[in-house]
Order: structure tokens, then sequence, then C-alpha cells
């Protein structure tokens, strides 16, 4: 992060060793935007969008929009002040239980309903300073198109003939740590693997090794991003449970999972 972000941000990144699950959603969510839009010639060239904005916003179905208030200078005035000095840890912002929730398709949907601020005209993902007041003032550039989702490696494989495709992926440790650096992941090993969760992907490219099929994807783990390669043969038949027990799906499964695109129009 850069030397210039505010003290409140800061802290709140440092304390944190991952991402949160909204963090992630946007994250991948604007990736699979912008990658969409200069595909489909809507930008002449890869232009950046508010993840941070999603994280704020998207999931919010139920939720009243409140009343905006215009951008004037005393507004703003207002609002710096008030972010000025560094705030003690009570006076942070509530925690917000949406977002321990929130997924790739809330975050997709949000976009398409309302819209995207530009990265640069919107605060930093992972800001805590409370949404300004005059917010919903600043622009967004309109998002037109359908969400598609698919339910297989090979459905998915092929809408990314046309553009990279969005999905979550099972991660299991130490396995995933072994080969995040361009490896060939295939899952569990053994009785020793621990079962980390779902975490948002982006598929970009597919492709076979001696080792199998794959799909490539792009994901932020521990605050780093990398590449690897996902076996698209290796099936899961059941998964460990809140207690640590393995409980077994309803069906077998693949490592990746929930693969969805924005297919965006003039």
């Amino acid at each position: 992060m850069s030397q210039f972000t505010h003290p409140d941000c800061q802290r709140a990144m440092d304390a944190k060793e991952e991402h949160d699950a909204a963090e992630r959603a946007a994250m991948i969510a604007v990736c699979l935007i912008s990658s969409a839009r200069m595909v489909s010639n809507l930008d002449s060239e890869y232009t950046s969008y508010s993840a941070q904005y999603l994280v704020e916003n998207a999931g919010r179905k139920n939720e009243s929009p409140q009343d905006p208030q215009p951008f004037t200078i005393q507004n703003c005035l207002a609002y710096l002040v008030d972010i000025a000095c560094p705030k003690p840890e009570t006076e942070q912002r509530a925690p917000d239980e949406r977002r321990n929730t929130l997924t790739l398709k809330d975050c997709l949907e949000c976009a398409l309903r309302d819209g995207l601020p530009l990265a640069e005209h919107w605060t930093h993902l992972g800001c805590v300073q409370k949404t300004p007041p005059f917010a919903s003032s600043i622009p967004r550039v309109p998002m037109k198109g359908e969400l598609v989702e698919a339910e297989t490696s090979e459905e998915a494989s092929k809408l990314l003939m046309l553009q990279p495709v969005g999905a979550k992926l099972h991660v299991f440790s130490p396995e995933f740590d072994l080969v995040r650096e361009e490896g060939f992941y295939e899952g569990p090993a053994g009785p020793e693997s621990r079962y980390v969760g779902l975490r948002d992907v982006m598929v970009t490219g597919n492709g076979a090794t001696k080792k199998g099929p794959f799909l490539e994807v792009k994901i932020v783990y521990k605050k780093k991003e990398s590449f690897l390669k996902v076996s698209t043969t290796r099936v899961l038949t059941s998964l460990p449970n809140d207690s640590g027990e393995e409980s077994q799906l309803a069906e077998p499964t693949g490592l990746l999972v929930d693969f969805i695109i924005p297919r965006f129009s003039d």
C-alpha cells in the first residue's frame, strides 16, 4: 500500500492475513468486468474499475438507498475534516456481516444494476473510512448486459473462448501453498490435508500437461496474486464439515465450481 494510505486503513490491512470474502469477490469481479468490456470493445483499453465500491454496495438488495447529498465544497471540507485524524479502534466502523457472505455473483449483479465508478474515482480497496455523504454524485460507468453461468469445466471452457471466466476454487492446505507459483494443483493429497474453503478465482486459460487437462486461474490468496493450473479431472466426493469430520457431498464435484461471466452489450 502507498505511504500516503490513511493510518486507520493501514492498521486494518496490517491486521489481516488475508482479504475477506467481500474483497476477494470484488477483486475478481472487477477483473472480469474490465476484461469483458475490453473484449466487447466497450473500452478501448483495459480500464480499472473500483473493487471497493462493490465491497460497500453489493448485496444490499433489501436496503433502501440513502438520500443523496449534493457535491459541494462545504460537504467535501466537512468530510475531509472528519477523516483527517486517525480514530481509536472503538470509533471505527461497525462490522458489516454482509461482507462475510458476499459472492462474486452479488458483485456482478450490483455492477450491472448500478454501474461502476473508475478505480481512481473511489476509495482504495480495504478503506475503512465511512462513505462520503455525496458518494451518489460520483459518476459511474453504466454496465448493460447479463450474467451467464456454467455448471461444468467443459461448459466453462466454451465460455473461455470468448472471455475470462469467474469461478470458485476448493482450496486445501498445505497442497495449495506448495503449488502457488505456477504449479499444478490437484487438491487434497492425504489425511493431513486441511480444507481452507472456497476462494474466488478468474479462469484465464486451459490446456493439458502430463498430469492431465487443466484450467489456469488467477487467484489472490493471503494478499498475494498468483496464477496456477488446476486439474479438471480431480473429483471430490466429500468435504470436512464444521466439526472437522468428512461430510459426503450430494454429488461429486470438481475443484472448480460456480462458473460465471458478465456478457456486455452496447
